[in-house]
């Protein structure tokens, strides 16, 4: 059941005063844009929960657009869950806890919001309890296929000419062995780590010695996985988030 709105009608400034950075509401997916816009609003806290939304007249003013685009935006961020509706009431935020943060749009808006040190602490908690023990199920359970595919990520990360195809390859290493695990509601959460790792690597610059000191601790992953020995796999894995933990720590000081 939708929770309660308030009452607060929260009107948004006119389109000559947004921000200069805020999104461009133009091209063919006018929709996706403007709902990568509201949502945005909505998870860096400029929308509350329970916050009654400007309707469809004031969105089409305030961003330009027509009807249509906000009513396919706004069906996009009630698919979110960020948002619910209702006759004579409009749109409205919806609590956070209701929020589909598994969804990647929503993710990389709330990685984008003010607080970004403190999501990635968020995310690395969750990384806390879910890698070393899937880790762990992948060294007991992995497939050859599998093991080779942790083997290929593991390789093009130490041999990546940029940090964004190492941080791809480092994505695909940690999927990977998600799906190793052989558990398969573990699989989707890949789009966690994938975003923590993202997010990291784009807001943290690393210098060559802790990409080296990263890659080692990746090695030794991928070399418990595949001696198949679980409780040194488990291990690994802690000492890899407690590495990523202190450069979060660094970024935040």
């Amino acid at each position: 059941m939708a929770s309660k709105p308030t009452d607060a009608l929260i009107t948004d400034k006119p389109l000559a005063s947004r921000r200069t950075d805020a999104t461009r509401i133009s091209g063919a997916s006018v929709h996706t844009s403007l709902a990568s816009e509201i949502g945005l609003r909505i998870v860096r806290g400029d929308y509350p929960p329970g916050t009654i939304l400007p309707n469809e007249a004031k969105w089409t003013e305030i961003f330009d657009v027509s009807r249509s685009a906000v009513r396919e935006a706004i069906k996009m961020l009630m698919a979110k869950s960020l948002l619910a509706s209702r006759p004579k009431i409009g749109s409205w935020v919806e609590p956070k806890e209701h929020w589909n943060l598994l969804d990647r749009d929503v993710l990389s808006w709330y990685a984008a919001s003010p607080d970004r040190e403190g999501f990635l602490r968020t995310v690395q908690e969750f990384r806390h309890i879910i890698e070393p023990e899937a880790t762990a199920l992948a060294a007991e359970r992995r497939t050859e296929a599998q093991m080779a595919e942790i083997s290929q990520a593991l390789h093009d990360m130490g041999n990546a000419a940029s940090l964004q195809h190492r941080t791809q390859a480092d994505t695909r290493f940690h999927v990977a062995i998600l799906r190793a695990s052989g558990n398969d509601l573990l699989v989707p959460l890949g789009v966690l780590i994938e975003s923590a790792l993202n997010h990291l690597f784009v807001h943290v610059t690393r210098e060559d010695s802790s990409l080296l000191r990263a890659q080692k601790l990746h090695e030794n992953i991928e070399k418990c996985i595949r001696l198949q020995k679980p409780n040194a796999a488990r291990n690994a894995v802690r000492k890899l988030l407690a590495n990523t933990d202190d450069i979060i720590a660094r970024r935040a000081r």
